[in-house]
């Protein structure tokens, strides 16, 4: 019977996230020649090829593919293992890591933290506010243990490493300066703002999501000013410097701007929980995932 090493089986699934053995290294505090010494020995185990090499790069061969699809499935049960005996030994208690995107932390999780201090006083939560990419990262790598971001910058539901959970859909409202002549619009679209100033991010995603929703309203916006921060966001627009975009999770909590409700064309966004597969059956996560899921119906 073929040998399988998890260690090595580890290893080989870091390298295919990572891309490269010195990024596979440093993400496991090893050095590159422990890396390509247990790879090779794990292709020696199994009497298959793993790599290949691409110029000064190496390649998953084939063979590397196939073995990675059947790891995974002992990966999630290994996750499964771990929920039952982490149930068996600590009951209704435990500690569940949660990274979560900088919008849904007061927005969900705090919620949360607060329903699971009266019903399960045993589960301890530590935030860490993270972005989407370092988030699964950290998923990944066992760093967290429970991820919540935006759909459209998840891996895909196909990814077999982890369980989604879609949580809500967050929609997007138009926040105007106090004055604006289309306050009291009684239908408010977002091509009848083609002509204002925008105000959103200057890169990563934010900045897509405003740029690829007025896009898809026909116009492309006219970005006045530049800011990451919802609160720097919101004060530029009570001062009338121009308009923004944001999500219904912030909007609830705005103060000094109008906020709108878009009639038509409406963009959504969806945010959802994420765990590496086979953990949704811990005790502890699964608490944390229902609190989550309890918040989420209650803000619909």
């Amino acid at each position: 019977m073929t040998e399988w090493d998890i260690k090595k089986l580890r290893i080989l699934r870091t390298l295919a996230e990572r891309g490269t053995v010195t990024a596979t290294a440093e993400a496991l505090h090893m050095t590159p020649s422990a890396v390509s010494q247990q790879l090779t020995n794990l292709a020696r185990q199994l009497g298959v090829a793993l790599l290949e090499a691409q110029g000064r790069r190496v390649r998953l061969t084939d063979a590397a593919h196939l073995v990675l699809r059947h790891a995974e499935e002992v990966f999630a049960q290994l996750e499964r293992a771990d929920a039952e005996l982490a149930g068996y030994l600590a009951g209704d208690a435990g500690e569940v890591r949660v990274g979560a995107f900088s919008t849904a932390v007061p927005a969900l999780v705090v919620p949360a933290v607060a329903e699971l201090r009266k019903a399960h006083p045993g589960v301890e939560v530590r935030v860490r506010e993270t972005e989407a990419a370092e988030s699964y990262e950290l998923l990944s790598a066992g760093g967290v243990d429970l991820a919540l971001s935006l759909a459209a910058h998840a891996p895909t539901a196909r990814d077999r490493r982890f369980t989604r959970v879609t949580l809500m859909e967050d929609p997007l409202d138009v926040a105007l300066p106090p004055g604006h002549p289309l306050r009291d619009s009684a239908e408010l679209r977002l091509a009848d703002l083609s002509g204002d100033p925008w105000i959103y991010g200057g890169s990563g995603p934010w900045s897509e999501i405003a740029r690829g929703a007025c896009e898809a309203a026909g116009f492309v916006p006219e970005q006045a000013h530049s800011a990451s921060g919802w609160t720097a966001i919101l004060a530029m627009v009570e001062a009338g410097m121009g308009v923004a975009l944001v999500p219904r999770m912030v909007s609830s909590r705005a103060s000094g701007v109008a906020v709108r409700v878009l009639s038509r064309d409406r963009p959504t966004r969806h945010v959802i929980a994420a765990v590496r597969r086979g953990a949704e059956a811990a005790p502890a996560v699964a608490h944390v995932l229902a609190a989550l899921r309890e918040v989420a119906s209650a803000r619909r």
